[in-house]
């Protein structure tokens, strides 16, 4: 499957964010620790929450799926193994790890897939549930915890405030016995929004969003009602987009402060911005300027918007730097960026980016899901047609992409098979 982009078109418009992927992916399995009946809505309708939704069938969750809606059953009695060939697509997979150990005492989750941008490695999952008294270890590709006399409270330091390690923490240590005290935690939106959530199933979680989390242990977490905030990765997606295409484009039922970093970069870059209530908007009168972008942990500037501001970039007036901070391999994007006619150089973890007033369309590959969203995003600049091979990565997090896009008035369709460019 491909997209087929026809850029050079003025874009601007409205459009809606959708509910947050890497929430949803986290509130999903802290369902597993509950018993009764749960709703979740502003569910992203993505691969990724398909996946996940299909791994809490295997191991015994009842799951109605009606667009923005999930609605979970959760039996007495689950399967602490998660099947392998659907663990192994997903990096949260690894979010199952502490709920079910937690739960049952076991958990048998596969060595995690997902993005290919760096090392990942889940270490910091198994200390922080080792130092609630699991035992963990890897065999035959699974990661295997278990704990069968309960887990219990404790203090646990983060080397790295690592968002998936926390959540799993934070699972964990909300069936444990006790207090955990937990140090060096992330402070991401998506991190305070499992926590209210776990709060509503009877958790007893404070100081999310904060370096320092306690979680009182509780004996059960019965079902409850949820609703997912919306995507800041997706908000700063399409806000770029529209930029890119000149503008003005107003991004609606979005939480700004979520985007802070995002937004003081482009208004130093020369963006106008109007920012009230649960939208923002957002246009240029001339060409951006260059900026300098370094990554870091929120509320530093997110890894995940770093493709996207680099293709932003490729248009900017003088020379921008972009550091990436958190992996060291996420500049997959440049080599196809290049064949826009971009010129970037990289060195280790930094891009300079000298701008360039005019791109053209050729034939590139998404291998990632963000890489994969600054080629679209490339591409709606570029004179003439993109064609972007590896579609299914985009489809892991971006939930009614063309429709969305084509709301700002970009011309893009999907093909099936192989689609030779015409270049004007």
């Amino acid at each position: 499957m491909q997209l087929v982009v026809e850029g050079g078109h003025p874009l601007s418009g409205e459009v809606l964010i959708s509910g947050a992927k890497n929430a949803a992916l986290a509130i999903l399995p802290a369902l597993a620790m509950t018993q009764g009946n749960s709703l979740l809505t502003n569910i992203p309708d993505i691969a990724d929450v398909r996946v996940m939704l299909r791994i809490l069938e295997e191991i015994g969750c009842a799951v109605e799926h009606d667009g923005e809606r999930v609605r979970l059953e959760v039996p007495a009695h689950l399967n602490p193994e998660v099947p392998y060939s659907e663990g192994k697509q997903l990096r949260a997979s690894s979010l199952l790890l502490g709920p079910l150990v937690a739960r049952l005492g076991e958990a048998r989750v596969p060595l995690p897939g997902g993005c290919k941008i760096g090392s990942r490695p889940i270490d910091l999952h198994l200390k922080a549930l080792e130092a609630l008294g699991a035992q963990c270890v890897v065999e035959h590709g699974f990661v295997v915890a278990r704990a069968p006399l309960g887990l219990h409270g404790g203090p646990i330091y983060l080397d790295f405030p690592s968002v998936g390690a926390t959540e799993n923490a934070i699972m964990a240590a909300a069936l444990a016995q006790g207090t955990t005290v937990i140090h060096n935690a992330a402070r991401e939106p998506e991190i305070v929004d499992l926590a209210t959530a776990l709060n509503r199933f009877g958790a007893r979680v404070v100081g999310a969003g904060t370096d320092v989390i306690r979680v009182k242990g509780v004996d059960g977490l019965s079902g409850g009602e949820h609703s997912i905030i919306p995507d800041r990765i997706e908000t700063g997606t399409y806000l770029l987009a529209g930029l890119m295409g000149g503008g003005p484009v107003v991004v609606s039922h979005v939480i700004p402060t979520h985007i802070e970093p995002l937004l003081a970069k482009l208004e130093e870059a020369g963006v106008r911005l109007m920012v009230g209530g649960d939208q923002v908007r957002a246009w240029l009168d001339e060409r951006p300027r260059a900026v300098q972008v370094k990554t870091l942990p929120y509320p530093g500037f997110p890894t995940d918007l770093q493709p996207q501001i680099t293709s932003f970039l490729l248009q900017a007036e003088g020379t921008s730097i972009v550091t990436e901070r958190i992996f060291e391999d996420r500049f997959g994007h440049v080599d196809e960026l290049k064949r826009l006619g971009a010129r970037i150089k990289t060195e280790g973890r930094t891009a300079v980016i000298e701008g360039v007033e005019r791109l053209s369309g050729a034939p590139i590959t998404a291998t990632d899901l963000r890489q994969g969203a600054s080629l679209v995003l490339a591409g709606l600049a570029a004179e003439g047609e993109t064609v972007i091979d590896g579609l299914e990565h985009l489809d892991r997090g971006y939930e009614h992409l063309e429709e969305k896009l084509a709301a700002l008035g970009a011309r893009v369709h999907r093909v099936e098979g192989i689609q030779e460019p015409v270049w004007v």
